[in-house]
């Protein structure tokens, strides 16, 4: 066709004969399409060049602008799994990467990460998160990470139970009993955990997120809250991560391209409009005044 005719002249047969291909045109063709669609370029330029499209990638690209568009090039269940590898590989763990990457995803999405791990690294994910990890912060990660069966029921019978479980567990009580937090948090369904946050508020003088915040610290405080923000509302949880992301002179290009990549066929057009809705500025607007131009113009 035409189209395939295009992008053939455009970025398939220049990275195949290794011409100065503009990173704009790279950015400009893959960006624009959707995952199915990128990688039927993909196949269109090893069906021709008979040679690996992403390896050609490597060789044309760097830098920030390398790790969004070979993100792209990933499913977002490759992409997710993919992060939560390189959060715990090697010496140290990335806990702000691997918080991000399982609390805020749901159990049906960690269901097919989870699936896509075990495929693409030949390990279970919960035995490596397991191995890095420690304590009621490994405890409450392997918690989620085995939920197995994603469900919308709101069980009526069991919601002020519920509430008042976290609040004798928390802040009734002198030290928290974490694994009551941890059971409840991660064995109910949203809309029910969302109605039971609700009913919260009339046993305990804080909201879920202050008590929170009085009760634990460190990677479990940190856990704990974003599981309850995407819980109340997953697309400003991520707007906010962004507006905090670009603060300041430093702004974290990793954490913008991980969200901005993975989140683009899943619900980027919803965090949009609550970073609008957060600073009265849009996120493109934001991502131009704040990243370097190649990594803007992709994102």
């Amino acid at each position: 066709s035409v189209r395939t005719y295009s992008i053939y002249s455009k970025l398939v047969w220049p990275l195949y004969v290794k011409w100065n291909i503009s990173h704009l045109t790279i950015i400009d063709i893959l960006t624009r399409r959707s995952y199915s669609q990128r990688r039927e370029i993909a196949f269109e330029y090893e069906k021709r060049s008979k040679k690996d499209m992403i390896t050609a990638l490597k060789g044309a690209l760097s830098g920030s602008l390398e790790a969004v568009i070979l993100g792209l090039m990933k499913s977002t269940a490759q992409y997710d799994a993919s992060e939560i590898k390189g959060s715990i590989k090697g010496l140290g763990t990335d806990e702000e990467t691997l918080i991000e990457m399982v609390c805020s995803r749901s159990a049906e999405e960690l269901v097919e990460i989870k699936r896509v791990y075990k495929e693409l690294f030949k390990k279970e994910l919960e035995k490596d998160v397991a191995g890095d990890t420690s304590g009621d912060f490994r405890s409450l990660l392997l918690a989620l990470a085995k939920r197995d069966e994603p469900s919308n029921i709101v069980d009526y019978e069991k919601i002020d139970q519920d509430a008042r479980a976290l609040y004798e567990a928390g802040v009734k009580r002198k030290g928290t009993d974490v694994a009551t937090w941890i059971t409840i948090m991660s064995e109910r369904s949203v809309p029910h955990l969302q109605k039971v946050f609700d009913r919260y508020k009339s046993y305990s003088p804080y909201d879920m997120q202050e008590s929170i915040r009085k009760e634990v610290k460190g990677d479990l405080e940190k856990s704990f809250l974003t599981l309850v923000e995407c819980f109340e509302n997953k697309q400003q949880y991520f707007a906010n991560r962004l507006s905090e992301a670009m603060k300041g002179k430093s702004a974290k290009e990793k954490v913008v391209t991980r969200i901005v990549v993975s989140r683009c066929e899943v619900d980027l057009m919803k965090i949009r409009t609550e970073f609008k809705k957060l600073n009265q500025k849009s996120l493109y607007q934001t991502i131009t005044e704040t990243l370097k131009e190649t990594i803007r113009r992709s994102c």
